[in-house]
Order: C-alpha cells, then sequence, then structure tokens
C-alpha cells in the first residue's frame, strides 16, 4: 500500500514553528495549489485553488522555519493523515499533509522578497526566469 503525495505551491502565510515537550520542532504551514483550465462547455478559463495544511518535523522544519516565508514557491513531499475527533456530538475531520521533504523552488531574488523579473517582463541578465505557474499542463491529452 502507498500514502503518498507531492504538491508545488506557494505558501500562504509565514510558517509557525512550535516545541514539542521533548525539545523538537514542529512548523505548520499552508500551501496553495492551483489548477488553470478551460471550461469546455463556456470556453472560458477557468482557476480553482486549493488549500493544504502542511506539517513538518525535525531538521526539516529548522530549515523551513529559518528560511520559508510567505509567497514562497515550493516542493513537498509526504503523506496524508486525517485525525477525527468529537465536539459537541459532531464529527469532525482533520486532513495534512506530513512532510518527508522540501525543496524551495524559485531565484533567490524571490527567496529574499524580491522579484526575480524587471518591471518590462524579460528575464534580468544571467538570471533564470521565474517559474512558471504551471501552465500548459491543460492542454496535456491525457
Amino acid at each position: 500500500m502507498l500514502n503518498k503525495v507531492e504538491l508545488i505551491g506557494r505558501v500562504g502565510l509565514d510558517p509557525e514553528s512550535r516545541f514539542m515537550p521533548n525539545g523538537n520542532i514542529v512548523v505548520n504551514l499552508s500551501l496553495a495549489t492551483t489548477r488553470k483550465y478551460k471550461n469546455k462547455q463556456s470556453g472560458e478559463k477557468v482557476e480553482e485553488t486549493e488549500w493544504h495544511r502542511v506539517v513538518i518535523f525535525g531538521k526539516l522544519a529548522e530549515i523551513t522555519a529559518e528560511y520559508v516565508k510567505k509567497g514562497r514557491l515550493i516542493r513537498v513531499e509526504g503523506r496524508i493523515r486525517t485525525q477525527q475527533w468529537e465536539k459537541d456530538g459532531v464529527k469532525r475531520y482533520s486532513t495534512e499533509i506530513i512532510a518527508s521533504e522540501m525543496m524551495m523552488l524559485g531565484s533567490r531574488a524571490e527567496a529574499q522578497g524580491q522579484s526575480a523579473v524587471p518591471s518590462s517582463g524579460q528575464s534580468a541578465p544571467n538570471q533564470p526566469a521565474p517559474p512558471s505557474s504551471l501552465d500548459g499542463y491543460d492542454d496535456v491529452p491525457f
């Protein structure tokens, strides 16, 4: 059996750090992923954003707390965990991603909160173009 998820998205808020009783760090963050497609009936472009709760432990959490900020493009790999509890007679659920890997994407300028592209829309010399929002995947025929 396999419980594995991989997401590429933007961090919604600065990650929140806390420490467990044993002193280990835990980081929580929200990650937005966006799907763009063309509505086959109306022909208009549609954009759907999904929010994911991500939990990171240990050394990876330390790195995340230090370097990841709101708006940063990251790749997260991990497993899905759903918790269930009851409050006032109502069952409640929470689904989150327990990250085993995290990779920061984009340019150094983006990481420092600066634009990686001049206002003209052209790539700066000796700098990679900013990552696309994965446009073009909508046209893949499968």
